[in-house]
């Protein structure tokens, strides 16, 4: 961190170096037009179009990091923030709608437990300690008996720091507390989901107290406005005047639709934001009212409203 103290004008913005969550994280710095270029892999990079530098962390770190102020931003996993320590030093900014995936209670197919109460006073193998121990604390609190908890049984929770899923058929745990995806890997590896502990995504976090608020509010405005660009889509067409009243129904904005006055009087131009994955349901609606000239323009980056579109 040598270096990270000799940037005492630059706001420092954690980024995971590499894993699931690093190319998301490049292509939304691009898109909130956040210059840089990182030398030869070095883990700092400094913005060229504002005073920020970057900074390249395990993701797991991060939130350690930005809770004891030592960078001011960070991007990271709702899990990694959970699981951290410095929790309550962090403030989570926004949601950002990738690294979607489930912390869950893995059990193998054959032979394994069928309820997760089963798993109660047995074998847990894990890298998410902190989460693991607090949601089986819950589970010993509820399913052992009395004679059990005062002769000191307890669900026995191991760390491990990679290949969980390998644990169940090594003989070293009765099931597994690990992120899953899409499940491949844990159908591969012979287990099945039991319960779910926690359902994440990448989320931008703060110190609470960060060392420039409001370049860190312009930050999180210019990633908001990327993030709501992928939700929305720009609808463009011509409607006559007399069916105004219904078109703009179906197409309300978030304040009001842009209409225009075209050459015939007797018709207007309708432009308003509507969500992309309803265009497809809203186009049909209007070409059955008699809109005419319909067309979607993709948006790069916006800024709207806490107001739902």
């Amino acid at each position: 961190m040598d270096l990270i103290n000799k940037l005492p004008d630059r706001l420092l913005f954690g980024i995971p170096k590499k894993g699931r969550l690093y190319e998301h994280c490049l292509s939304l710095l691009r898109g909130a037009d956040i210059n840089f270029h990182r030398h030869n892999r070095l883990d700092i990079a400094l913005v060229q179009n504002l005073p920020i530098a970057l900074v390249f962390l395990p993701a797991a770190d991060i939130p350690k990091y930005v809770g004891e102020g030592n960078v001011d931003l960070g991007i990271t996993g709702q899990d990694m923030v959970a699981e951290s320590e410095s929790g309550d030093k962090i403030e989570e900014i926004l949601e950002l709608g990738f690294g979607k995936c489930k912390l869950q209670v893995q059990v193998p197919v054959i032979g394994g437990a069928s309820k997760v109460e089963e798993l109660v006073g047995k074998r847990i193998v894990t890298s998410f300690e902190v989460l693991a121990e607090k949601y089986f604390d819950e589970l010993d609190e509820k399913y052992l008996s009395e004679e059990q908890k005062k002769a000191g049984v307890r669900t026995k929770i191991e760390y491990v720091s990679g290949s969980v899923e390998a644990a169940c058929a090594l003989g070293l745990a009765d099931g597994i507390v690990d992120l899953v995806e899409s499940g491949e890997t844990m159908k591969a590896a012979g287990l099945h989901p039991l319960s779910t502990v926690l359902s994440t995504q990448a989320i931008l976090i703060c110190n609470k107290n960060p060392s420039n608020s409001s370049l860190v509010f312009k930050i999180a405005s210019r990633i908001k406005g990327v993030i709501a660009a992928q939700k929305y889509v720009l609808l463009n067409y011509n409607v006559q005047r007399v069916h105004l009243k219904e078109v703009t129904k179906v197409t309300p904005g978030s304040q009001a639709p842009t209409i225009s006055p075209l050459e015939d009087d007797e018709w207007v131009e309708v432009q308003s934001m509507v969500n992309k994955c309803e265009v497809a349901d809203i186009m049909d609606k209007l070409e059955e009212i008699g809109a005419r000239d319909i067309l979607v323009f993709k948006i790069d980056n916006c800024r709207v409203n806490s107001k739902s579109v």
